[in-house]
This record gives structure tokens, C-alpha cells and sequence, in this order.
């Protein structure tokens, strides 16, 4: 499903849905960070998604990962929370989302790389060749704040 994000932008849609959603911050033991390029945006990203009925937010991030990318993890901590009532995505379904995305630091226990629906390439990338990268604004700021460890969750 296509989608269209805005930001501070005041044309907008308006929104008719919030759904808790997660990005998980995967790095392996060279300090490379696990990414995706997504199907619905054509852009990079960490993987995650929306939270489903019946799971725990540490268990969506599981599934979200596994299902992205095919990597196993296991959720250390929060490195963020982002709830920007200007930052909205407009699905071509008719429903238009405001962000509310928690970020998560995850450890590798497994799994075997691959690609799925959502997401047509999986890398593991230096924070160098995520720079070149084309992210979402909200994406390269989550992934900014998760690098940086200052010890404490970003409240946004």
C-alpha cells in the first residue's frame, strides 16, 4: 500500500487514525546498523511497523523484524518516542495516521537475512552509508537519537 507522509504541512489531510507503531535500531558487532529499503515509499528505513491487537510492544517489534528481514532480536531499551501531531501519512486506503512511533535498541540472536513484501533489500550499513541513503526526515532523526546514547529515551 502506497503512502505519503507530510510534515508541518499545512495541506495536509486531515487525520482519521493514530496506530502505535515501532522502528527497531539492530546494530551487529561491527557498529553496523540493520535497514530496509520499503516497497511502499521506496525509501530506507529502519525495520517496524504497527502494533497488532494481542501483542506486547516489545513483541511487535519481534515480528516486525523477523518479518521485514528475517533477523531474530531481542528488545534491550526505548531510545525514543515520536508523537508529532504534524507529522501525518496518508495511505492510499483513505486513512490518514498521525506519527506515533517508539523507538527501540534490539540485540541479533539469529535468524538468516532475507526480504518480504515490505521491503525488497536488507542491509547492514555503516552510519556513513546511511547518510547517503534516502530516508524519511522522521526515520534519519530516530535512527540520530538512537546513535547518539545519551542513557535516556528521546521524549517527542
Amino acid at each position: 500500500m502506497a503512502r505519503i507522509d507530510y510534515i508541518d504541512d499545512p495541506n495536509a489531510p486531515a487525520i482519521n487514525s493514530v496506530v502505535p507503531s515501532v522502528v527497531a535500531i539492530v546494530r551487529d558487532v561491527d557498529g553496523r546498523v540493520l535497514m530496509i529499503h520499503k516497497t511502499d515509499n521506496d525509501r530506507w528505513a529502519l525495520p517496524g511497523g504497527g502494533h497488532e491487537p494481542g501483542e506486547s510492544i516489545a513483541d511487535t517489534v519481534v515480528r516486525e523484524v523477523k518479518e521485514e528481514t528475517g533477523y531474530d532480536v531481542e528488545v534491550e531499551t526505548i531510545t525514543g518516542t515520536y508523537t508529532n501531531p504534524n507529522h501525518v501519512m496518508a495511505y492510499d486506503d483513505g486513512e490518514v495516521r498521525q506519527q506515533f512511533s517508539i523507538a527501540f535498541r534490539a540485540r541479533l540472536v539469529g535468524g538468516e537475512k532475507r526480504t518480504s513484501s515490505e521491503s525488497d533489500v536488507v542491509e547492514w550499513l555503516t552510519p556513513e552509508q546511511i547518510e547517503e541513503l534516502n530516508l524519511h526526515p522522521s526515520m534519519r532523526l530516530r535512527l540520530s537519537h538512537a546513535l547518539q546514547d545519551t542513557g535516556r529515551p528521546f521524549i517527542g
